[in-house]
């Protein structure tokens, strides 16, 4: 398909041929395929150790039937759905899903794991005074500290009285922004308060942030947050389930970098504008730039009787796009994940992911990667969710589908390797069913890759040769 009308072709996008490469990872049809000018976002990542074609190699299974990785990586079970926190507030709650780790002092690592949990969550976040917003929201976030040697010392609450925690986004103070994918009201599914915020979350005293919602950021069906280090800006992204989709925000703060507690004083959200582009799904062509793209002012970012992304944004309407999920910052630019579109749910086109990157400097938006889908595999439901950048250069993707659920890793030249595969069976023998894999993350040395599996909710230290 041709770029609409507007957009360019980047010029690296026309010398390479369109790759296709697929991981097989032992299960009869699993593969996902990438396309895209990987160069480009990769662009000024360092590159440790750089696997080789074929990754890290084939995925060994795993004896204890919980996790396969490649020869050469481990596995340590640091926390498990059910089991007593160590601080003793009551078991760890389920629905592990993003995540970050953040530097402490001594080497040590500071992990804040949200809890997706809805009105019906199986194992609620322990309500503890001074850390819960509404005592009638199950969701919330766990904080783990752990020692230069990568053993568990504490594990607590964050937050609490949350719902629908997803993701969210580490700040360049050291805390985490923890966001609500709801947009329930007080009075709806038994809450007592509106939900649908972003709040702030301290890993090693929780205490410090509370639970206040960050109420200026906007009040939707939050995804993921990243930050710019040097403006303070914040993008987040919308995982708008139904037409029309979710928009792609930057929030601009009255005292941007401000530390701990500075986004509650407030500033100005905007949504984004691709001139004549309603629908990103539209764009086919890996390599294609936007230019002049413009941010709009939201009208009501409280959504106190209308949801953001239906509001009047004016006669040049507003850009929207299905399944906005994971967003990250890499060198001087901001990258926005589309996991899905599917034209027969009213997206414009049909893909199985996309990685958008927008130049703040330039105010450009380039389209890097096309997950999907291609005439000779079939992917039905498999998309790439939480991602993040990998010690090699390349990136870490959790699979977002049916059947078996892995970590996938890309590198620098796009070839796409298995990283990790799950093996806990939640369902039956006769109609097997496994946790997806969520919060994929790095400890700051680049040493440990973090990892949670959503159901049972587990997470993971993975460690080896990366």
């Amino acid at each position: 398909m041709s770029a609409p009308s507007g957009a360019t072709p980047h010029p690296s996008s026309s010398a390479p041929s369109r790759r296709q490469i697929l991981a097989r990872t032992g299960a009869v049809g699993a593969g996902i395929a990438f396309t895209g000018a990987l160069g480009e976002l990769f662009a000024g990542t360092a590159a440790a150790h750089s696997p080789g074609k074929g990754g890290y190699g084939p995925l060994v299974p795993d004896p204890a039937g919980i996790l396969d990785l490649p020869k050469g990586f481990r596995y340590k079970v640091l926390s498990r759905e059910g089991e007593p926190l160590r601080s003793g507030e009551g078991p760890v709650p389920s629905n592990c899903d993003g995540m970050t780790a953040l530097p402490g002092r001594h080497g040590q690592v500071h992990l804040v794991r949200n809890h997706e949990n809805r009105a019906d969550g199986r194992v609620p976040v322990p309500v503890i005074d001074g850390l819960t917003y509404d005592p009638m929201g199950k969701g919330g976030c766990t904080a783990l500290t752990l020692d230069r040697h990568g053993e568990v010392r504490t594990e607590r609450v964050g937050i609490a009285g949350t719902a629908v925690n997803c993701a969210g986004g580490p700040t360049p103070w050291g805390t985490w922004l923890t966001c609500e994918e709801t947009e329930d009201k007080a009075g709806t599914n038994g809450y007592t308060k509106d939900h649908g915020f972003i709040f702030e979350v301290d890993p090693v005293d929780p205490h410090r942030s509370g639970a206040v919602p960050l109420t200026a950021m906007g009040r939707f069906q939050h995804e993921a947050i990243a930050i710019d280090p040097r403006r303070g800006i914040v993008y987040e992204t919308e995982d708008a389930f139904e037409k029309p989709f979710g928009l792609f925000y930057r929030f601009l703060p009255e005292k941007p970098q401000g530390g701990l507690g500075s986004l509650r004083a407030g500033g100005t959200l905007q949504a984004m504008r691709v001139p004549g582009v309603p629908d990103l799904s539209a764009v086919q062509e890996t390599g294609t730039v936007f230019r002049h793209i413009e941010w709009v002012d939201v009208p009501d970012p409280l959504a106190t009787s209308t949801p953001i992304r239906f509001q009047d944004f004016g006669a040049g309407g507003i850009t929207h796009a299905q399944k906005l999920e994971g967003c990250y910052w890499g060198g001087s630019c901001v990258y926005f994940v589309s996991s899905f579109a599917h034209s027969d749910e009213g997206s414009a086109a049909d893909h199985y992911g996309q990685v958008w990157r927008y130049d703040p400097s330039r105010r450009t938006l380039t389209l890097v990667i096309v997950f999907g889908p291609d005439t000779d595999v079939q992917l039905p439901g498999e998309s790439p969710d939480n991602i993040c950048l990998a010690p090699s250069g390349g990136l870490m993707v959790c699979e977002d589908g049916e059947g078996g659920q892995h970590v996938f890793g890309l590198t620098r030249r796009g070839e796409v390797y298995p990283m990790a595969r799950g093996r806990q069976n939640i369902g039956t023998p006769e109609e097997p069913e496994w946790g997806e894999f969520a919060g994929v993350t790095f400890a700051p040395d680049h040493k440990t890759m973090f990892v949670n599996v959503y159901t049972p909710g587990t997470t993971f230290a993975v460690t080896g040769p990366f």
